[in-house]
């Protein structure tokens, strides 16, 4: 099903199942119509003043922007998948009420982290990833900054590589009791973040 809200915002579908995947048809789509838009309005200048030298000409050039803004985030949506199928229905059996989000790509200044599955509890920011190059402490150091400029101290983060001890510590974290205040806020700058 499409949703056309969905080319010019993620903000209901960041974080959901197969994210990665459904979004980069939306973001192709996005380029071609913004690019189109420009090349219409170029064309349009073009032919009613017989010149190139014209106001819709500025505006298609000025338009090619976000044209190109939108190109940069398709090639980054190409380049990585959403967590297999196999992988994410084990993961949902281990995950109980715990709150969730899938496929999360967090660009930094040296290293982009892609981060399959993650969950949130109190503090515990808790996830898994595919990459077997998962650096770890790269992330946990780009993480933490922009959760404190959030107001949100103290947020334990694990990155798991390995899926086995990723669903033994679900298992756990499902029977932890501590506050859940600052899940919502972890959550949505969690979301506000990556890609």
């Amino acid at each position: 099903m499409i949703h056309l809200g969905r080319l010019f915002s993620t903000e209901g579908w960041k974080g959901t199942r197969n994210y990665l995947n459904t979004q980069r048809s939306y973001e192709l789509v996005r380029t071609i119509l913004y690019f189109g838009i420009s090349g219409a309005l170029f064309a349009v200048g073009w032919l009613s003043t017989g010149s190139r030298n014209n106001l819709l000409t500025i505006v298609a050039i000025l338009g090619c922007l976000p044209a190109s803004k939108s190109l940069v985030g398709f090639i980054m949506f190409c380049r990585y998948k959403s967590l297999s199928q196999e992988k994410a229905e084990e993961i949902a059996r281990h995950v109980g009420a715990l709150e969730q989000l899938y496929d999360l790509v967090f660009t930094g200044h040296d290293a982009n982290f892609f981060v399959g599955h993650m969950v949130i509890k109190g503090n515990t920011v808790c996830g898994f990833s595919d990459q077997k190059d998962f650096r770890e402490s790269s992330f946990e150091k780009h993480l933490t900054p922009l959760l404190k400029a959030d107001s949100l101290v103290d947020v334990n983060i694990k990155i798991f590589t390995d899926l086995s001890k990723y669903l033994a510590r679900l298992d756990q974290m499902r029977e932890l009791s501590c506050d859940d205040k600052n899940t919502g806020a972890i959550i949505n700058t969690l979301k506000s973040v990556s890609l």
